[in-house]
């Protein structure tokens, strides 16, 4: 690896580490629904999906399913989440926000975006579409490597 390289890594994982961190904290701080920064994840992530499954969950965020499995039942065990088992296959299990569960996700995501958007004020509107493009474009390249991994193993 070239030097210019290897500098454009050591900027990213710098800025990436004080970004993560001071925002996850800030995140933490705000959160008045009592939602770990991994629970507002998977609620999220539910939110997002018809029919969505532990495996999904488990994939989305790169992590085992016992780890998912966990989350889940603290999850179910506050009333935020519920299971359903699919009618024409009793193995296949879907996982959907409870009432008290949307109430929830939809007052955390308030209390995020109320974290993030200050920082937006910052940056030109082309700008801030340039970054969050880029940085969409590596979070795919990045799922199509895991794939790829997973499937190099198969």
């Amino acid at each position: 690896m070239n030097n210019e390289a290897q500098l454009w890594i050591d900027r990213y994982i710098d800025a990436y580490m004080i970004v993560t961190r001071q925002i996850q904290a800030q995140i933490k701080d705000n959160m008045t629904e009592g939602l770990t920064n991994d629970q507002f994840l998977i609620l999220r992530l539910i939110n997002s999906q018809e029919l969505c499954t532990s495996t999904f969950l488990a994939e989305a965020v790169a992590v085992g399913k016992s780890s998912i499995t966990a989350i889940i039942n603290r999850l179910v065990d506050a009333g935020l989440i519920e299971r359903t088992r699919d009618e024409s296959d009793r193995r296949q299990v879907y996982l959907s926000l409870t009432d008290k569960g949307n109430h929830s996700y939809q007052t955390a995501e308030k209390q995020v975006q109320e974290v993030i958007s200050p920082y937006f004020f910052h940056f030109d509107k082309q700008d801030i579409e340039k970054f969050i493009t880029m940085f969409e474009r590596l979070a795919f390249l990045m799922q199509k490597q895991e794939v790829k991994s997973i499937e190099d193993h198969t």
